[in-house]
């Protein structure tokens, strides 16, 4: 049995498998490459080739970058800005996040915009109760439509533009793929709205996120906090140097209030001598506050009242419990105390009550409301004294619009599109520069940046790229496309493309679209000059269907970004993609034949 015949009994195995969906798609994966070698198909440097294949790096970049605008709040701003103008409504967020989808991939590619929009989508469904499953598959196919807006919005573009160049037809000028691609988006997001809840399942995910963008007011709520605390830090000379805290006479201060009194330790006293550095907490008007700091020669710091108040770019509100066996159990802690320079306690419970401004004895089960600055709210995760109740990066991705670094964050990605956009570096080299550049001005952390990196995904990309080199490489194909051409006869140029059509589409819901495009696309261009057709027509159909990735979640990466956070099984794709194939294939049909005549 020759290799070509051996290909196409793997790839018939495989597509088997994954539509049994009894196995991880990246398992299914390995073991195909494993059956390339096994078989003699692929030798063994081949069959690992794809885990260095500039595809994969520029996957793993992109989730890189991605995870840079996500984690510096830009994702949560767009949010907002898109709330602003849909609303809460099914049809006008969904108009909204597709559209936004779209556009965005014809700059950065389909799997970086929806590894980009994924959190932000999942949010906005569940916060408006709808299942995360009636929208992603919508957002992904709008993007894969935007894909075809400009020459960059993906690898197939170049492909098939350089064929064309190649073939001696010219190459395709930057925005003409959009004279397909605008109708592509139009109608795949009217498709979505109209047809979308009766073809989509309502799956959630098991474990689906939380939705942390109004954290500060439900905290708010929960805790009734609204006055300001005042911490007061005794100066040398000070008058009140020596007293005992109980012995203050504020009577010129009738409303203030002492609440503690910290040392230089950390530590609440009240029965000790006031010394140099002890922090003296108290609330009241705020006149009557700048009055004892003059006359006591106090130095002083305010901590704002309401929760809402405390969570700004660079500081942040969270809230801990008090586990069994925690050291801090039995120690006495009071609203305003500071924990370490940069925390400070703003409200304690205990059994879903709010302690008020008196002194606490923590026990287990406490609750504390505790502000700082973002940096040491995120070292809390490492505290075994403490169980936090959400995550303090979860909470300002989402809380927080537009944080510290965002700007930054912005200027990398628009830096990788214009080096996209102008062809400077190859798209892995893009993809590369605007990771690294991310890392070295810690928009992401390199810990986070390895977490950021979907696995999954490129392990399934890695191991499939084999396949797409096999076929391509023993001719199995080439059977496929011999036959097809031949039905097909001279002097019907529609029929050729209605044939090009379903034979790109059919590849490349198994094969990647890139791959699908680089074995189709010689076979395009010798099936149009066997038929005496103009090749920019037919090369343009094969960019269309190669985009076509509607069917299957292995289609493309981004089908499978998708997959979990929605908790689509492997056939609810094609539900959806098929009417939207269909589509599809009648706008190519019809609008590629009036621009690029036969």
């Amino acid at each position: 049995m020759d290799d070509g015949t051996l290909s196409l009994i793997i790839l018939a195995l495989t597509v088997a498998v994954f539509v049994w969906n009894k196995l991880p798609v990246e398992v299914v994966a390995v073991l195909t490459a494993l059956a390339l070698w096994a078989t003699g198909v692929l030798g063994f440097p081949a069959v690992i080739s794809g885990f260095g294949d500039p595809v994969v790096v520029f996957i793993a970049s992109l989730f890189v970058v991605s995870e840079g605008v996500d984690s510096t709040g830009v994702t949560a701003w767009a949010g907002q800005a898109i709330v602003r103008y849909a609303g809460t409504t099914r049809t006008r967020l969904l108009l909204a996040v597709c559209g936004l989808c779209a556009v965005l991939t014809a700059l950065i590619t389909l799997n970086g915009s929806v590894a980009a929009l994924l959190p932000l989508v999942v949010m906005l469904a569940v916060r408006i109760g709808e299942p995360p499953s009636r929208m992603l598959m919508p957002l992904t196919f709008a993007g894969s439509a935007g894909s075809l807006l400009m020459l960059t919005g993906t690898p197939v573009n170049i492909i098939v533009s350089e064929a064309a160049s190649k073939a001696g037809a010219g190459e395709f000028a930057f925005f003409s793929f959009a004279v397909v691609g605008v109708p592509l988006v139009i109608g795949t997001i009217a498709i979505a709205v109209l047809a979308g809840p009766r073809l989509l399942p309502a799956a959630r995910p098991v474990n689906p996120p939380a939705d942390l963008a109004l954290h500060a007011e439900t905290l708010g709520l929960h805790y009734s906090r609204s006055e300001a605390f005042y911490r007061l830090r005794i100066r040398e000379l000070s008058p009140l140097l020596g007293q005992e805290a109980r012995e203050l006479d504020l009577t010129p201060y009738p409303d203030l209030v002492v609440v503690g009194v910290q040392d230089t330790q950390g530590r609440y006293h009240v029965d000790a001598a006031l010394g140099v550095g002890d922090v003296l907490v108290v609330n009241g008007p705020p006149e009557q506050v700048r009055s004892l700091t003059a006359d006591a020669g106090l130095a002083v710091s305010r901590v704002p009242g309401r929760v809402e108040d405390l969570m700004t770019r660079d500081t942040g509100v969270i809230e801990v419990v008090v586990p069994p066996r925690s050291s801090l159990v039995g120690e006495t802690v009071f609203p305003g105390m500071h924990r370490g320079p940069d925390l400070v306690i703003v409200a304690v419970q205990r059994m879903g009550k709010d302690r008020g401004k008196r002194p606490t004895r923590l026990a287990e089960g406490d609750a504390l409301l505790v502000h700082g600055v973002w940096p040491a709210l995120e070292e809390l995760t490492k505290d075994r004294d403490v169980l936090l109740v959400d995550s303090p990066e979860l909470i300002r991705r989402q809380a927080v619009p537009w944080g510290p670094k965002a700007s930054l964050a912005v200027a990398i990605l628009a830096a990788m599109v214009v080096l996209l956009a102008t062809g400077a570096v190859p798209p892995a080299m893009a993809g590369l520069l605007a990771a690294t550049a991310t890392v070295l001005t810690g928009v992401v952390r390199p810990q986070r940046a390895y977490r950021a990196i979907s696995w999954q995904i490129i392990v399934l990309i890695g191991a499939l790229i084999p396949l797409s080199t096999a076929i391509q490489t023993s001719g199995g194909a080439d059977r496929i496309a011999d036959l097809i051409v031949e039905a097909v006869g001279p002097g019907r140029p529609y029929l050729l493309l209605l044939a090009l059509f379903l034979l790109t589409a059919a590849l490349g819901q198994v094969v990647s679209n890139t791959a699908t495009v680089l074995i189709v696309a010689p076979i395009a261009v010798a099936a149009a000059q066997g038929t005496g057709t103009s090749v920019q027509p037919v090369l343009m159909l094969v960019a269309v269907a190669g985009a076509a990735s509607l069917l299957t979640p292995i289609a493309t990466p981004a089908n499978m970004m998708i997959m979990n956070p929605a908790g689509y099984r492997f056939g609810d794709y094609w539900k959806l993609g098929l009417p939207v194939l269909l589509w599809w294939l009648l706008t190519a049909l019809v609008v590629i034949p009036l621009v690029w005549r036969f």
